[in-house]
C-alpha cells in the first residue's frame, strides 16, 4: 500500500500487560494526529479485532493517562484470532472500517499473531514490544521492564527489614517465565545473597554452598525467576536440607510487578517507540518491530523477533561474581 493513502491506523494492546502502554498509546495518537492520521484503537487485543471493538483515540485524552499503569484498551489473549476463521473476521473488520495499517503492543506471541494475519491481509504492520520479561531480540529493553525491576527493588528492600529483624532467609520469587533478567536486575541491585535465574546451571551451587554455615545475625535474601527450573519450594527444601536450622519463608511477589505507574524510562520509551511505529508505518516498512539497541532506532523483521534465553555475558559475570 502506498504510505500516502495511509489515513487510518488501527491499534491494540495483546497478552500481558505492562507500564507504558498508555505512554505509547499516547504518544501514537500525538504523532498521527500531527500527520492528519485517525487512530482507532482495539479493545482487548486481537478479541477486538475479530468483533470490531474499538474507539476513536484522542492525543488530548491520553495525554492525562501518560502516569497510568496498565492499558486503557484492554488486553487479552486470543484463540480464536490462532484459527483462519477467526484472522478473517478480523480482515473484515478492518476493511469494513477503512484501516489502512496496524500497530500492536505486546510480546513474540503478538507479533506471530500479526506474520499469520499478513498471509491474508496486506496492509502495514509495526510492532512495538511490550512485556515486562524483556526477553525479545532487538531491542535493549522492551516497554514495563525498567517499572518491573522498580517495582521488585521496592518490595524487597521491604522485606529485608523484617528478615534482619528476626535473622530470617527469605526466598523471593520475581516473574520472568522464560527469562531472568528481572531477576538479575532485581538480585543485584538489592544486595541479595544469590540469584536464581532459567539462563544459569550454577546458581543453585553457589547457593547451597553459601547456606551450608549460615548463621549470621544478618538476613539471607534469594531471589529466584519464577521460570527458574527449580522453583522457590523446591529451592527452599534444598536450603532445608543442607541447614536444617534456618528459619526460613517464601514471599512471591507476582502480578504486583505488573502494575503501579511507569517509571520514568518506560514512559519515555514509550513515547519514543509510538513516533518511531508511525513513521516506519508512513515510510512503508510492515512486518517488523521497532526498538531500541545502544539507544538507536533499529528494525527487527517479526520472524526474527525471538525470545532470548541467554543473558548478556557482561549479566552473566556479575551474576558469577555477585553469588560466590
Amino acid at each position: 500500500m502506498s504510505t500516502n493513502k495511509i489515513k487510518h491506523i488501527g491499534i491494540f494492546t495483546s497478552g500481558g500487560d505492562s507500564p507504558g502502554m498508555n505512554a505509547a498509546l499516547y504518544s501514537i495518537a500525538k504523532s498521527a494526529k500531527v500527520k492528519g492520521i485517525k487512530i482507532s484503537g482495539f479493545r482487548k487485543g486481537y478479541e477486538g479485532l475479530i468483533d470490531g471493538d474499538f474507539l476513536t483515540l484522542k492525543s488530548h485524552d491520553l495525554q492525562k493517562l501518560v502516569h497510568l499503569g496498565g492499558t486503557i484498551l484492554k488486553t487479552a489473549r486470543s484463540k480464536r484470532f490462532m484459527e483462519l476463521e477467526g484472522r478473517k473476521k478480523a480482515f473484515q473488520t478492518l476493511k469494513a472500517n477503512k484501516i489502512d495499517a496496524l500497530i500492536a503492543i505486546g510480546g513474540d506471541g503478538t507479533f506471530k499473531g500479526l506474520l499469520a494475519f499478513s498471509e491474508i491481509c496486506d496492509i502495514p504492520f509495526i510492532g512495538i514490544p511490550g512485556t515486562i520479561d524483556n526477553d525479545l531480540a532487538g531491542t535493549d529493553y522492551t516497554l514495563g521492564f525498567d517499572s518491573a525491576v522498580n517495582t521488585a527493588i521496592e518490595n524487597i528492600d521491604k522485606i529485608r527489614d523484617t528478615a534482619e529483624s528476626h535473622n530470617r532467609v527469605f526466598i523471593v520469587e520475581v516473574m520472568g517465565r522464560d527469562s531472568g533478567y528481572i531477576g538479575i536486575h532485581s538480585g543485584l541491585t538489592v544486595g541479595a545473597d544469590a540469584i536464581l535465574i532459567p539462563e544459569s546451571g550454577k546458581d543453585l551451587i553457589y547457593l547451597l554452598e553459601k547456606i551450608k554455615n549460615y548463621e549470621s545475625e544478618d538476613a539471607f535474601l534469594v531471589v529466584v525467576s519464577e521460570g527458574d527450573e527449580i522453583g522457590a519450594e523446591l529451592v527452599a527444601s534444598k536450603i532445608k536440607e543442607m541447614n536444617p536450622n534456618v528459619d526460613l519463608r517464601i514471599t512471591k511477589l507476582g502480578h504486583v510487578q505488573r502494575g503501579g505507574n511507569p517509571s520514568a524510562l518506560d514512559r519515555m520509551l514509550g513515547i519514543r517507540m509510538g513516533v518511531a511505529a508511525v513513521e516506519e508505518i508512513l515510510k512503508g516498512n510492515t512486518n517488523k518491530m521497532v526498538g531500541f539497541l545502544n539507544n538507536q532506532l533499529k528494525l527487527t523483521p517479526f520472524n526474527k523477533v525471538v525470545k532470548q534465553h541467554q543473558i548478556k555475558d557482561e549479566l552473566n559475570r556479575l551474576l558469577e561474581l555477585f553469588s560466590k
